[in-house]
């Protein structure tokens, strides 16, 4: 059986492109994991979703857990055959749903007891509690179980947060185990304040994992804020284990994350996106619903060669995104998937060939430039 790995292939500045390993198949880094919530991308099937370029999906530990349930999901043969995904999967550890999602949650030292936001009904989620559920779902990827504070806060707020998750992280080190095949992350936490960025890099560290993350940001507090932080904080985590950065992002959230050392990310954007009538292009984000579109029979984007801008006018998906169709959701979607696919493997190239800074002049230059008119 094939071992979770990592090994990188190339270097340009701090940017790296590699490969991980796991005996579901390989990851191509940097990666972007779309997010599959509750066992799929929204408006996507999960074929789709390969066919735009996607090695690896993310699954939320908190909506699984309450609906259909991880222990439903293990009796019919684990999440991966759940969904029709034979892929690798990641799954998050719950904290940020619960924080961000419940109402009349409780923290303690033990975890989080709090009351589901689809019927009430009372639950308790623990670092231990979190690896049981990850591992009857059968996840490739498990995330320890940490708390992620909204920003902005105080830093004696983000000190006590961030020591707790890495007591966390050292229970749910214990209470993952020996699982070949399977990897566990850990989550650097510290919001914005370095020193404590550096002390929850060497407590993770000091416990070991395959992968470690840098979580609490895009939780608030702005682009520059979290591009700032990832100026340092990556390079506090070894060089030789992945590095994932959560939730985020835009294009440019990636490519500059990309840029300063991050190997992996997650986003609902894309998806999300493609349900309001927002498109991910080159030229930047392009507002469907938007009256200037409803007589343009040009292609979204002339050089993508995803189904909705190989085969249907900018008019028509105006239409449909006006006129609430499915099939807008669907069209839009497959696009903004496809389109961030294609830009991380723009990235991945770039760097194999030592040319990253141009290609993000490149990228930045032709945003500047925006959607042009139809004349």
């Amino acid at each position: 059986m094939t071992h979770f790995g990592f090994a990188l292939h190339a270097t340009d500045g701090r940017a790296r492109t590699g490969v991980i390993s796991t005996p579901r198949g390989e990851i191509r880094t940097p990666a972007f994991m779309p997010v599959g919530t509750a066992g799929t991308v929204k408006a996507m099937l999960p074929e789709s979703v390969r066919a735009t370029g996607a090695d690896i999906l993310l699954g939320n530990t908190y909506h699984l857990m309450l609906r259909p349930t991880a222990e439903r999901i293990a009796a019919l043969g684990g999440l991966h055959k759940f969904m029709n995904w034979q892929r690798p999967i990641l799954t998050d550890s719950g904290g940020f749903q619960v924080m961000s999602l419940s109402s009349l949650r409780k923290m303690s030292e033990e975890g989080v007891k709090f009351s589901s936001h689809i019927d009430g009904s009372k639950h308790m989620l623990t670092p231990e509690r979190s690896m049981e559920i990850q591992r009857l779902l059968g996840s490739d990827i498990v995330m320890c179980f940490d708390e992620c504070p909204a920003l902005p806060a105080t830093d004696e707020v983000v000190a006590k947060s961030m020591r707790m998750s890495m007591r966390w992280a050292e229970r749910s080190r214990v209470a993952f185990g020996d699982r070949p095949g399977h990897a566990l992350f850990g989550i650097m936490q510290g919001g914005v304040n370095r020193d404590l960025r550096e002390e929850s890099a060497k407590a993770l560290q000091g416990i070991g994992f395959d992968g470690y993350a840098v979580g609490g940001l895009a939780v608030g507090e702005g682009q520059e804020a979290m591009l700032g932080v990832l100026d340092y904080a990556p390079g506090m985590l070894p060089d030789d284990k992945p590095r994932y950065l959560m939730g985020v992002g835009k294009p440019d959230d990636i490519v500059g994350a990309v840029e300063r050392g991050i190997d992996m990310m997650d986003c609902v954007l894309p998806s999300r996106s493609g349900r309001t009538g927002q498109a991910w292009t080159r030229m930047g984000a392009i507002n469907l619903k938007n009256a200037r579109h409803k007589d343009d029979p040009r292609a979204l984007d002339e050089a993508c060669g995803c189904p909705a801008c190989r085969s249907y006018s900018r008019a028509y998906l105006h239409h449909v995104v006006k006129a609430d169709e499915i099939i807008g959701s669907m069209l839009l979607t497959w696009h903004n998937l496809h389109y961030y696919q294609e830009l991380m493997q723009g990235l991945r190239d770039a760097i194999a060939g030592q040319r990253l800074a141009a290609f993000v002049a490149a990228f930045h230059a032709r945003r500047a430039e925006g959607d042009i008119e139809l004349l």
